[in-house]
């Protein structure tokens, strides 16, 4: 049984570093794939990523985004996605896709390309993906403490039409009987936005952050479609949040648990992120600055799964605008920065926050 913190801690942990506790805190291609291969830990850059200079969408299921709005006095902006339905246990699930580890699988499908998605084979739940149009099946939902964010695909091809196609389980079993065979494809990042008995949480109040849930409308499958917070993160991103590895503060984060990808930061298929605890105050989750990408999606180096950090001004009148690694990392050697694995509270622990990114934009947030 997972263990939950009370709302008490909750505000407790979030002054020491509110939104951090946030970042504490169907259209399948069937063509089979083979998963690119890449080394288990990419090599850190050797400058920061450089700013977006203009507006680009990196998704093609993005029907529609606003970096800011006046309809709300959060200072976020909206994307809205096209959803996809799969099976689970005979039921519809819904999901959006954002990233996939195979360039030419990226490629024809409209996503961003992950190279260290690869390296997360460990922790990855299996995807089948049948060629004759039927909904994929998946084997993990939101419901579950074993839920994962992170999938491989398995490419179903079945030569019995007997066999039972239903659940994860029942496939496997046609595998096993000689009625289907599987070959393995892509990884992919397929957030779950609807399950059976739940759905990512909406914003009600459109105030916050975290508010009381990610969504900025309830998970639309009529129209086969889903609107999510947008924020800034330097250099130059807009990303969203759908899940995170602390299990403990999902609840009170209104997004899903995914305790195995904790693990994600041992295989090496994470992205270094570092939220600000003060300083400067902005749109951050935590109620400043927004917070810093290693690197920028689309580069070898990047990843939507965070590895969560947090860092603190150790003399506050001494904050300024930062706006890429290169500058924390000097700051934090020069001790003007205190660095946190995780949130203050949570250190030396770390955790995953799945955070895709399906638009570039220059920075706004000036200080």
């Amino acid at each position: 049984m997972q263990t939950q913190i009370s709302r008490r801690q909750f505000i407790r942990l979030s002054a020491l570093g509110s939104g951090g506790l946030l970042l504490a805190a169907c259209g399948v291609s069937t063509q089979p794939l083979t998963p690119t291969t890449v080394p288990p830990t990419a090599v850190p850059p050797t400058k920061a990523a450089a700013a977006a200079q203009e507006e680009k969408v990196l998704i093609s299921d993005v029907l529609d985004y606003q970096l800011t709005s006046d309809e709300w006095p959060g200072d976020f902006g909206s994307v809205t996605f096209k959803l996809h339905e799969g099976q689970y246990n005979g039921e519809p699930i819904y999901f959006i896709r954002t990233d996939a580890g195979d360039s030419d699988f990226a490629a024809a499908n409209g996503l961003v390309f992950v190279p260290l998605l690869n390296a997360g084979r460990d922790v990855a739940a299996p995807l089948y993906v049948f060629g004759d149009g039927r909904a994929p099946v998946f084997s993990r939902t939101p419901a579950e403490e074993t839920y994962t964010s992170l999938f491989q695909i398995k490419n179903v091809t079945v030569s019995d039409d007997s066999a039972d196609l239903s659940s994860a389980e029942a496939i496997e079993q046609a595998v096993s009987d000689g009625k289907a065979s599987l070959e393995d494809g892509s990884f992919v990042n397929f957030p779950v936005v609807k399950w059976p008995g739940g759905e990512l949480a909406e914003d009600t109040e459109r105030e916050t952050y975290l508010g009381t849930g990610q969504l900025l409308g309830p998970v639309d499958t009529d129209k086969m479609t889903v609107t999510f917070k947008l924020h800034q993160c330097f250099p130059g991103s807009r990303y969203i949040i759908t899940d995170t590895s602390i299990a403990a503060m999902a609840p009170m984060m209104s997004i899903p648990a995914s305790p195995p990808n904790a693990a994600l930061m041992d295989t090496g298929a994470t992205d270094e992120i570092w939220v600000f605890a003060n300083g400067l105050a902005g749109s951050g989750v935590m109620g400043f600055q927004p917070a810093i990408f290693d690197n920028q999606a689309g580069q070898p180096a990047w990843s939507p799964f965070w590895n969560h950090f947090t860092v603190k001004w150790t003399d506050e009148s001494k904050a300024k605008v930062l706006r890429n690694s290169t500058e924390i990392r000097d700051l934090i050697s020069s001790g003007d920065l205190e660095l946190f694995n995780g949130v203050p509270d949570s250190h030396p622990t770390g955790f995953v926050v799945n955070c895709p990114v399906p638009v570039l934009a220059p920075n706004t947030f000036t200080g």
